[in-house]
């Protein structure tokens, strides 16, 4: 015979209080969305329609609910807890499951007027911008894109409280949390001018760090260049670091700087600047370009549109 063992009523003396669903007023969690998202009790007041003292209540009660503290003051606005992160995803993922369900809650690109936030890493930036953008407007002209070309600490958290809707470039994103689809595969070349006395045609892994180089600044966060100088002696032949591949380009155009790029980029400027293309005789000589985002934001009809329509766009 099995007998079931009782669950524990108490811990250190203090019974444990276990809430149903149905004890739970499930508005609290919209609250609980809104001030996540703009960690501002004003502002998510304004979001939700509602007064300052009213989601200052709700917020009290949720407390309660939970646990925990949720959030802690910081500067003019508040800080989520751990706690309060830890839940964020999986409540926002059952408000958009909801809220998928409900009458007319299907997204009309036509009609839309939704703001979409976005990061096309440079120097991918150069080649993709122009194209979502035109693209988009042809199928949905009321949508509004914003866009910005560098990946900071901060990026992970602004994809999780959804202020940055996707992101594209050459970084993976790892955690689970986070939905990565591979777009393309870029080939990388060596870039010199069509001047340089030494290189005339392709050279050995071990000539290439015998050369000075020019590269995006490794101080910048998820520099394009990091993936070739990842230990001091690589970094000892750096002779420039630019804020942008553009102006690396420019630079080895006119200098005996080398640098590293990809192909298609370098080959968009080939006319334009006085320089040769060569084969990169590396181990890492292409990189994949991700489309990201974090799961949370994939239930929602109007992300799932934008998320199939960048893949499409990118693949082309």
């Amino acid at each position: 015979m099995i007998v079931e063992k009782e669950a524990p009523t108490s811990i250190a003396g203090t019974e444990l209080i276990r809430p149903q669903l149905r004890s739970v007023d499930l508005n609290l969690l919209t609250v609980f969305d809104a001030v996540m998202q703009e960690q501002n009790i004003t502002r998510a007041a304004q979001l939700l329609g509602m007064s300052q003292p009213a989601v200052s209540n709700a917020v009290s009660r949720l407390k309660v609910m939970f646990n925990d503290e949720l959030f802690v003051r910081y500067g003019r606005g508040i800080q989520p807890t751990a706690r309060a992160s830890q839940l964020f995803g999986s409540i926002r993922q059952a408000l958009q499951l909801v809220q998928n369900e409900l009458p007319g809650s299907g997204f009309e690109p036509v009609s839309s007027e939704r703001i979409f936030n976005l990061c096309v890493c440079s120097p991918l930036d150069n080649r993709l911008t122009s194209l979502i953008l035109n693209n988009v407007g042809k199928i949905a002209p009321n949508i509004h894109l914003i866009f910005k070309s560098c990946l900071n600490q901060n990026t992970e958290h602004q994809l999780r409280y959804q202020e940055l809707e996707f992101v594209i470039g050459y970084e993976e994103f790892r955690r689970p949390e986070f939905s990565c689809v591979p777009l393309f595969h870029d080939e990388m070349v060596l870039v010199a001018s069509a001047n340089h006395p030494r290189l005339t045609g392709p050279i050995k892994e071990s000539d290439f760090y015998q050369e000075e180089h020019a590269v995006v600044s490794l101080d910048r966060y998820a520099s394009f260049s990091q993936p070739w100088y990842d230990t001091p002696e690589k970094q000892s032949c750096i002779a420039y670091q630019g804020m942008a591949l553009t102006s690396v380009l420019n630079v080895v155009s006119q200098t005996q700087l080398v640098a590293v790029a990809p192909r298609w980029l370098a080959e968009s400027f080939i006319e334009k600047l006085n320089i040769q293309i060569l084969p990169l005789p590396m181990k890492v000589n292409s990189r994949t370009c991700y489309l990201s985002w974090h799961e949370a934001a994939g239930r929602d009809k109007g992300h799932q549109w934008m998320e199939e329509l960048l893949v499409s766009i990118c693949h082309r």
